[in-house]
């Protein structure tokens, strides 16, 4: 079912529109989560790179942690590609990997590397949060891309602008508070620190408020009254 369309009984069932097409179903909540964060594997391939970073620059220095940490990277998406497996995830992890590698190796200082995901962070928060002063919640045309096949009605359901205006407001709110925490951690000069926060504050708030997200809209959805398909006249 999607975003703002009215549930209906077994026998009068109108098809949801979803990603690949007007009759197919919508995504279950744990397809949909999969699709989002690449499945176990995607989140433990992006998760590596930075890992070898923080290990490699404990044990030795700068250079060799953003060689070993590009290398690792280029692997992974390489692997991926000879697989034939999506490289989506692993195309956008290499990509801030190889920002971060550059901007350190450039400055010297290991603290850099992690400086593009804290300016990337700030940004989306902050877009998150305008989004939502605008009426026009980035959570909600988010949800119509992913689950929805680029449909868009919840814009004319009050009830689904709300849900998913205050969605788009928690979203801000935690990715600016997680961003914040590694902020604090990179202008304090803790760098193993900040490196252990970036592990910590990826994933695991990203799949909770994916979760949040999808229970809330799905939720909704089963709360609209149903639209009747005919009129019996007197």
């Amino acid at each position: 079912m999607t975003a703002g369309q009215p549930r209906t009984d077994k026998t009068e069932r109108t098809p949801a529109a979803g990603p690949t097409g007007p009759d197919e179903p919508l995504p279950s909540l744990t397809e949909q989560m999969a699709e989002q964060l690449g499945g176990w594997r995607g989140m433990v391939e992006s998760s590596i790179p930075v890992l070898v970073f923080v290990v490699v620059n404990i044990i030795g220095e700068l250079r060799p942690a953003v060689i070993a940490a590009v290398a690792v990277a280029v692997a992974i998406a390489g692997l991926r590609l000879a697989q034939r497996r999506p490289i989506r995830h692993a195309v956008n992890g290499l990509f801030g990997i190889g920002i971060g590698a550059l901007i350190a190796w450039r400055t010297g200082d290991e603290r850099d590397f992690y400086l593009p995901g804290i300016l990337y962070g700030y940004a989306y928060g902050v877009v998150l949060l305008g989004s939502a002063a605008l009426r026009q919640p980035l959570v909600g045309w988010i949800w119509s891309i992913i689950a929805a096949g680029g449909r868009s009605e919840w814009r004319q359901n009050p009830r689904l602008v709300r849900t998913f205006t205050w969605l788009t407001v928690l979203w801000g709110v935690v990715w600016i508070l997680k961003v914040g925490a590694q902020h604090a951690l990179y202008v304090a000069n803790m760098t193993t620190a900040l490196g252990a926060a970036r592990l910590a504050l990826g994933y695991p708030p990203y799949a909770l408020l994916l979760v949040i997200t999808i229970w809330v809209v799905r939720r909704v959805n089963r709360r609209e009254p149903a639209v009747p398909t005919a009129t019996v006249a007197n």
